[in-house]
């Protein structure tokens, strides 16, 4: 099972929203799925996979500032704040911990649907209770 799992953090690092995707499946994907259900934020910080400038319009849209670096392949540069960019890492670091959970960090469930199961429990038990 090839998956990608793509989340929402709040400012603290607490994990608010997940999507799972095929492996295969480009970023924006995920990225269009979560944009729904955003919650009101002043910035949205993500890495280099989600940069696209429909993705950058409907978080203006929204009122939310991307601070998103550009791909290698764009051929203008994109500015963001490269301070806040480094706060990124409390996402790596989310991740690092719901890879502290065996069943998690193996993808021992084969289903996708008990994958996400397993991830929202740990997530819950890891940061909200």
């Amino acid at each position: 099972m090839n998956t990608k799992l793509h989340a929402v953090t709040d400012a603290r690092g607490r994990p608010l929203r997940f999507f799972m995707t095929a492996g295969q499946v480009s970023d924006y994907t995920g990225a269009a799925a979560l944009l729904r259900s955003l919650p009101a934020a002043e910035w949205l910080i993500a890495d280099r996979g989600y940069d696209a400038d429909w993705f950058r319009d409907a978080l203006k849209d929204k009122g939310i500032r991307p601070c998103i670096p550009g791909r290698k392949s764009r051929g203008k540069a994109i500015r963001y704040d490269k301070r806040r960019y480094k706060r990124r890492n409390r996402i790596e670091i989310m991740f690092g911990r719901l890879k502290d959970w065996r069943r998690i960090a193996t993808r021992y469930d084969r289903c996708a649907k008990t994958f996400l199961s397993a991830v929202a429990l740990a997530a819950t038990v890891l940061f909200w209770l």
